[in-house]
């Protein structure tokens, strides 16, 4: 795949349709979902023709990644937006955990210290 090919994938790809999700509308609101996207990529080529042989030492490589996580939506009601955030549970749960260890690596430390004095 040549590098060209990757952009127009990415053109595709990125719009505002990945953010801004399709309205709808449920019980007289308008609900419209938003998303937070991120992408990144990369390319490369190479070649090394030291022995004159076309066939020695050439290359090409590319590659491209997205990443997307709801936010929340927009609520249109009665003419006044409001906006509800999504929750992400998984990511609450374990920014818990590497609190929890950490408070326990302090603990530990400190008890190792009221020990040795």
């Amino acid at each position: 795949m040549q590098p060209e090919d990757i952009l127009n994938r990415v053109r595709e790809v990125a719009t505002v349709r990945q953010v801004f999700g399709e309205p709808y509308e449920k019980g007289g609101m308008l609900v419209v979902p938003v998303a937070r996207i991120r992408g990144g990529g990369g390319g490369g080529t190479g070649s090394d023709l030291s022995d004159g042989s076309e066939k020695a030492r050439q290359g090409r490589g590319g590659g491209f990644g997205i990443d997307s996580r709801p936010l929340g939506v927009y609520v249109i009601r009665d003419g006044s937006v409001s906006w509800q955030p999504a929750v992400d549970v998984t990511r609450i749960v374990l920014q818990g955990q590497v609190v929890a260890i950490v408070a326990l690596l302090v603990v530990r430390s400190l008890v190792r210290h009221w020990r040795a004095h």
